[in-house]
């Protein structure tokens, strides 16, 4: 299957583009210095614009397709609801909520992935792949 990344009813911006792109200067230019990144992939939020930066161009690498299908935005809130297809066919789903500052730029990322199995081998998929720049105790093992 082609990797791919679309929207939907969702409005393309820094953050579809980048999934899009997928690579570290992409995610990069829409994070402030100090972003922060939750994930339910995550045990814990990783911090700083190049560490989260290189996670998400890995996770990104991950999707075998992703789909951007509903946005809301709420003041310095993006909602992004998202269908994915990775690891071989399984299908995730998931919201992610991004929260910009006054510049634009993304101060904190929470995406929330679907359904547990999933998330688990997902989450040891990017610590496989991260393995000597991330430190594995950010990720499940599975």
């Amino acid at each position: 299957m082609a990797e791919e990344s679309t929207t939907s009813n969702a409005h393309r911006s820094d953050w579809t583009d980048a999934f899009a792109e997928k690579s570290s200067a992409a995610f990069g230019a829409a994070f402030a210095e100090d972003v922060v990144l939750e994930a339910s992939v995550l045990r814990r939020p990783i911090t700083g614009r190049r560490q989260v930066a290189h996670v998400l161009e890995v996770a990104s690498g991950i999707y075998e397709s992703l789909t951007f299908e509903h946005q809301t935005v709420d003041g310095d809130r993006t909602y992004l609801e998202w269908e994915a297809v990775a690891l071989g066919g399984t299908v995730l789903r998931g919201v992610t909520v991004l929260t910009r500052n006054s510049g634009g730029l993304v101060t904190r990322a929470a995406i929330h992935h679907r359904p547990l199995d999933a998330v688990l081998a997902f989450s040891a998929e990017v610590a496989r792949r991260t393995s000597g720049v991330v430190e594995a105790s950010y990720f499940a093992s599975h």
